[in-house]
């Protein structure tokens, strides 16, 4: 692997080119005339390329000196728009995020927030994944998913996002009159019912509440 030029040598070359002699160039700087005129010439003995014709009057490049001075120009330019590019994101939020979350918490929370944040973060792309299994959002790459209370995963860190949603057990009148209407939550137990199965297998069992206790 070739040894790196040092840019340094390079960019006091394109000053003295651009000031028109090495005593502008270290007036500019601020460092000595006599440490500038070494490094240009240890890049030329580098280069083994004579880059500068120096005169008592003035500096002018040679053919060699001239093809260098447009690259090295060019290769700092582009460098310093890169580098002014990212104050970009200093300011601005950008990139992708994805969250994990079921269809329901997608339709009642985030899609009725989406027109807003896209206003205010133009330059984010959403990527809103429905499952219904609970996945393990760092090993399948997620930035973060929307959970009920009781199932954040170990370590990590919950933000509420919504209030309490409360959920209610139905059934149509066909089925009160086939089954009777139970006076107690045991007596449920007699009824056919639809459960909600999660991705895993298990059954949501349904927690009641009356006046705040369960």
């Amino acid at each position: 692997m070739a040894k790196r030029e040092n840019y340094n040598d390079l960019y006091l070359f394109m000053l003295v080119v651009q000031e028109g002699s090495f005593t502008a160039a270290a007036q500019r700087l601020g460092l000595a005339q006599s440490g500038i005129s070494r490094s240009v010439r240890e890049l030329e003995e580098r280069l083994g390329v004579q880059l500068l014709v120096r005169t008592t009057r003035k500096l002018s490049l040679t053919q060699a000196g001239e093809q260098l001075y447009h690259t090295v120009e060019s290769g700092f330019e582009t460098l310093d728009t890169g580098l002014a590019t990212l104050a970009h994101y200093r300011h601005t939020p950008s990139g992708t995020v994805r969250i994990n979350a079921s269809q329901h918490a997608i339709d009642k929370i985030l899609l009725p927030k989406l027109a807003a944040f896209k206003q205010r973060y133009p330059d984010i792309r959403l990527e809103l994944i429905s499952e219904s299994r609970f996945v393990d959002i760092i090993a399948e790459r997620f930035d973060a998913g929307i959970r009920l209370g009781p199932e954040v995963g170990a370590g990590m860190v919950a933000v509420r996002i919504s209030p309490e949603m409360e959920m209610a057990v139905v059934g149509a009148p066909e089925h009160f009159r086939r089954y009777g209407f139970p006076q107690t939550p045991a007596a449920l137990a007699a009824h056919p019912c639809i459960a909600y199965q999660f991705g895993d297998g298990s059954i949501y069992a349904w927690e009641l509440n009356e006046d705040g206790k369960k």
